[in-house]
């Protein structure tokens, strides 16, 4: 299935499911060296981060705990620039290490917000681990952001947890609009 059709819109591979496992794995062995004798919290960003959250949990093997958040900011291929927050944060991350897991930095609107959020219970750190990365597109830097699964141009993309319009996301692989 190298093209697929969501609505209107075509789309081709991107990246295989092989290749993002094996992308996972080394952030999670990363993880587990960075985080050795500590308990950090990890939190995905619902929807998007399910299937990454997911993978990335079965490569940890260090104490952990997890929690979500869900927030929205986009309509169908475009951001709103607007956030509403559906349910939020654990509110007991003070002194914590805070590991913030999303499917895609884009804009980095959402992340700035999420990130104020967080830091304003006064963790002990917060990174942010983070499938794909849009450097083209990130309106402001985003300091915390130290894992990256692939950095990848300003294109559209659908699958694995990603989704057009609230569809898609259970692709397997990645794919791009055409």
């Amino acid at each position: 299935m190298n093209k697929i059709q969501i609505h209107e819109k075509g789309f081709e591979i991107f990246l295989e499911n092989e290749t993002i496992s094996k992308r996972t794995r080394l952030i999670g062995i990363q993880l587990n060296v960075d985080y050795e004798a500590k308990c950090p919290v990890f939190i995905g960003v619902l929807n998007g981060s399910f299937l990454f959250m997911a993978d990335l949990l079965k490569e940890i093997d260090i104490s952990c705990e997890v929690g979500f958040i869900r927030v929205a900011s986009y309509h169908g291929t475009e951001s709103t620039g607007k956030i509403k927050e559906a349910f939020g944060l654990p509110d007991d991350l003070k002194d914590r290490d805070v590991i913030i897991v999303e499917d895609i930095v884009d804009s980095g609107l959402t992340l700035q917000y999420i990130l104020e959020k967080v830091h304003a219970q006064k963790p002990a750190s917060v990174r942010v681990c983070s499938l794909l990365f849009k450097p083209a597109a990130l309106l402001q830097p985003i300091e915390e952001l130290a894992y990256v699964g692939f950095e990848i141009p300003n294109e559209f993309v659908v699958g694995y947890g990603l989704d057009y319009d609230g569809l898609g996301r259970n692709l397997k692989d990645i794919y791009r609009a055409i």
